[in-house]
């Protein structure tokens, strides 16, 4: 799919600004507003917008214990990855699953209600058919910087 300067301008301003209403976008784009939904709807059916949510502060609900581990698997088949990927999608603790080239296989972040609940959920994978040969544990201390991944926009990107 190509995209046009329109189509760039209305990635970018709904990436900053996912709330902003269908007018508004329309305006800030300088198209009208039929028009700039039916690209924002081309958009998403091509699969480049995936969908719109909110960030939120869980630490203001409920205190959770971030965790980032690195996962590396005895064997290296389409079978153990998609087995442990699975497991993952479907574990409600894992936020973040990671597939990586180099050292390890896997970077997770997870999200436990302490670190002995962590440990019970490491426990549990060791025991499972995972497949996981070893594991290494960093407990977050400090979040220094967290945020969505900015769009930067080239040129380039619509040749």
């Amino acid at each position: 799919m190509r995209l046009d300067r329109y189509d760039i301008k209305i990635l970018h301003i709904l990436h900053q600004q996912g709330r902003i209403t269908k007018s508004g976008l329309a305006d800030a784009i300088s198209l009208s507003v039929s028009p700039c939904w039916e690209r924002v709807k081309r958009l998403e059916d091509a699969g480049i917008i995936q969908g719109y949510g909110a960030r939120i502060n869980t630490d203001i609900l409920f205190k959770r214990t971030p965790v980032m581990v690195e996962v590396t698997l005895k064997h290296h088949n389409a079978d153990a990855f998609h087995r442990f990927e699975k497991a993952m999608m479907q574990c409600e603790e894992v936020v973040d699953c990671f597939a990586t080239g180099g050292g390890v296989d896997y970077i997770l972040r997870v999200m436990s209600e302490g670190i002995d609940h962590y440990q019970r959920l490491i426990d549990s994978w060791l025991v499972s058919e995972l497949g996981i040969e070893r594991y290494f544990t960093y407990i977050v201390t400090k979040t220094i910087k967290q945020r969505s991944a900015k769009l930067e926009f080239s040129p380039e990107m619509l040749a």
